[in-house]
């Protein structure tokens, strides 16, 4: 960038010497001509006769030119050329106004809508490159905080639609078990079970609302320790066993021991729940979703891998995204607010890792790759 305005120095200097060089001729002209030259008798005659014209004799007119001009002609000179080269240097310096004026209007072009590419003078070349690629990222952004809008107006919507069934079946079997007081213990039992589940749902798409407001607002702030990434999977697989065995899942683990990252504890624990959360509601009945941790050259490796449809290429490219849903069919059984991996993502990638999800022959795999911990 030092150089990069090379052409407009060079112009700048051109037009100082210009206007130095230019004070310096006139002012050699007029000293030369009109002061020591072949037009001092003329320049003396008019000296004369205007002072003529105020009834001053010529003798007397004759003395006063000597007492200005020829006893202070040095300070005359000094005088004429220093008005003189200010004079020029004023009519010059409108002339780069052009610059200021070019600049103005490359602002307001990045301010408005317009889609008409930066315009500037050759001299301001790389200022045009600077201001255009300024425009670039901030039409990007708007471009990419509508579509996330959007996405999240989408996904509100669904989930408002999805609200509805639990709470129509919750409100339908209260209706029963206040209306049927002759019930039977075992189809009592049962109204009162489901209930509960669809309570439960509706408790979980509640939480969804406020998961898309916290996405939203909050600031990643990582709270930086030893985490047993070990341990912590072993327990996370453990919590599962009951979601698991619902399912008729099962969860085998090959773990090395001690495997240590530097971290935030409850963040990365977030990130490894929603990742089996998400091959649980993704697998197939009666399959194994396996989780492996291991270290290779400073880097801790953890993958997910479940047996269920594969993803489709264009979904696989934005699973990571916020407000993206795998199930198109949008079912409230397993789609969520579309803010699991993206979240998991956000964290991981806070955290100096990296993650990524591809079909594989044993089903699809979901991997974390994070720096291990310095030794």
């Amino acid at each position: 960038m030092k150089n990069s305005y090379r052409t407009l120095k060079r112009t700048i200097i051109l037009r100082t010497m210009e206007v130095t060089i230019l004070t310096i001729f006139v002012g050699a002209f007029i000293l030369v001509f009109f002061v020591d030259g072949i037009l001092q008798d003329g320049f003396i005659d008019a000296f004369v006769r205007a002072l003529g014209f105020l009834h001053v004799s010529e003798p007397t007119a004759i003395r006063i030119y000597q007492l200005i001009f020829q006893q202070n002609k040095l300070l005359i000179v000094v005088i004429g050329f220093f008005i003189l080269f200010i004079a020029i240097f004023y009519l010059t310096l409108n002339g780069l106004t052009k610059y200021i004026d070019q600049i103005g209007a490359g602002v307001e072009n990045i301010l408005s809508d317009s889609t008409e590419p930066i315009h500037l003078i050759r001299e301001l070349q790389p200022l045009e490159v600077h201001m255009n690629s300024i425009k670039r990222k901030l039409r990007q952004r708007e471009e990419e905080a509508a579509e996330s809008e959007q996405k999240k107006n989408d996904l509100l919507m669904y989930l408002a639609h999805d609200l509805k069934t639990p709470l129509t079946s919750i409100i339908a079997y209260l209706s029963i078990l206040d209306e049927s007081e002759n019930m039977p213990p075992e189809e009592r039992k049962k109204c009162t079970h489901i209930s509960l589940e669809k309570a439960v749902r509706l408790k979980e798409l509640m939480d969804e609302f406020f998961e898309i407001t916290r996405f939203s607002l909050e600031d990643m702030v990582l709270e930086q320790n030893p985490v047993n990434v070990s341990m912590m999977l072993e327990q996370i697989a453990d919590e599962a066993y009951a979601v698991l065995a619902e399912k008729g899942l099962r969860c085998e683990v090959d773990i090395h021991e001690d495997l240590t990252v530097t971290g935030d504890a409850d963040k990365l624990a977030r990130v490894f729940d929603n990742l089996l959360r998400n091959a649980i509601n993704y697998s197939y009945p009666d399959t194994c979703i396996r989780i492996s941790a291991w270290s290779q050259q400073q880097w801790v490796y953890i993958d997910f891998v479940n047996q269920g449809p594969a993803i489709p290429e264009k979904q696989l490219t934005m699973i990571f995204e916020k407000f993206i849903r795998m199930d198109s069919a949008r079912s409230s059984e397993t789609g969520g607010a579309g803010l699991g991996l993206a979240i998991a993502k956000q964290i991981v990638t806070a955290h100096g890792g990296e993650i990524h999800a591809e079909n594989c022959s044993e089903g699809i795999r979901f991997e974390v790759k994070l720096p291990g911990e310095e030794l």
